[in-house]
């Protein structure tokens, strides 16, 4: 199986495949893995020998018998078929009538000519189809994943040096946290901050702050940190603020509720002696997000929290019964909280 990065330094070296699978979910890195094979073509040449089939909207044969049709001006043909599906165990919703048998004949003895790359969206391959094995037996593989959180953050620091930028861990840290590892987005934020710095500058954590659009939870966040503070007028503006902005009352609860469920957990598992990489992964979420959570753990004591979350419970069925005015039930939750310990 290879990586994309594997697959340049063997394109490079004039090591190719007849078939190329392509699967996975991180559609960049399937994107940059056809890049890399269509590369086989000059730029002359893609405009005669480079086909990008959809297979939810053509027949898996006249795939076939486009790809067993003789290049062009040229010595080599390169057809994509994007979307296939019919190698995981996805239900099929197109109306096109498929002939699977010729798609084996030719994975069997594909064309010497052609490079055939196969694309598939998904996580998992279904390993009990027979087409799967074959298709497998045939090709050379490229799993495109998506970056677990330290994969991105070497993918970002990398994609800094590409772009004459350098990036501080912080910044990368909160880059994460915000947008999460889709390297597509992270690659278009990535080209803007560059811009913004202008070559040989830094990437820091305010350069993310002020060019990455926050998200509601981000907002959220920002108004438990003044509710861990005791900040109970800044708190009450940053609700208001969401209000302002037409937030469901409910959807910002249970955001509030998730942030003190997280400042909780982190707090059960630095008493039993774990440290912040551990606690990210027991809790599945981003060691930035356990960092800061981590500061906010140590300023209530673990009844309060207990008692909170009990009280959130409550309050949650209050705003879904409509017992009280939604507005009104934040205002006194957030009031509480900020006078709390």
């Amino acid at each position: 199986m290879l990586t994309v990065d594997t697959l340049k330094k063997k394109i490079k070296n004039n090591e190719t495949s007849p078939v190329y699978l392509i699967w996975g979910t991180e559609i960049y890195l399937a994107e940059e893995a056809i890049q890399t094979i269509s590369g086989l073509l000059s730029p002359d040449e893609k405009d005669f020998n480079l086909s990008v089939h959809n297979l939810d909207e053509i027949s898996v044969q006249e795939i076939i018998e486009d790809a067993e049709t003789m290049p062009f001006l040229g010595d080599r043909r390169v057809v994509v078929i994007k979307n296939a599906n019919f190698l995981t165990a996805a239900k099929d919703k197109s109306k096109i009538e498929h002939d699977f048998k010729a798609f084996e004949q030719y994975i069997q003895n594909p064309a010497e000519y052609t490079t055939l790359v196969i694309v598939v969206p998904h996580e998992k391959l279904d390993e009990r189809k027979k087409i799967v094995k074959l298709v497998k037996a045939q090709s050379e593989m490229i799993q495109v994943s998506e970056l677990s959180n330290d994969t991105a953050e070497k993918w970002l620091h990398k994609e800094a040096s590409n772009l004459e930028v350098s990036i501080d861990v912080e910044a990368v840290q909160l880059l994460l946290s915000r947008l999460g590892t889709r390297m597509a987005v992270l690659a278009k934020e990535m080209e803007k901050m560059a811009l913004f710095v202008g070559v040989n500058g830094v990437i820091t954590k305010d350069t993310v702050d002020t060019l990455v659009a926050r998200t509601l939870e981000d907002d959220v966040f920002a108004l438990v940190d003044h509710v861990v503070h005791k900040r109970t007028e800044q708190a009450l503006r940053s609700f208001y603020d969401l209000m302002k902005q037409n937030q469901e009352p409910i959807q910002i609860h249970a955001l509030i509720t998730r942030q003190f469920r997280m400042i909780n957990g982190v707090k059960e598992l630095q008493k039993k002696g774990y440290g912040e990489k551990q606690i990210a992964s027991s809790l599945k979420l981003h060691p930035y997000a356990v960092k800061l959570a981590a500061k906010h753990a140590n300023r209530f004591q673990e009844v309060f929290l207990r008692n909170c979350l009990n009280e959130f419970a409550e309050t949650d069925y209050k705003l879904k019964t409509g017992q009280m005015d939604k507005t009104l039930l934040l205002e006194l939750e957030i009031v509480k909280l900020s006078q709390g310990s």
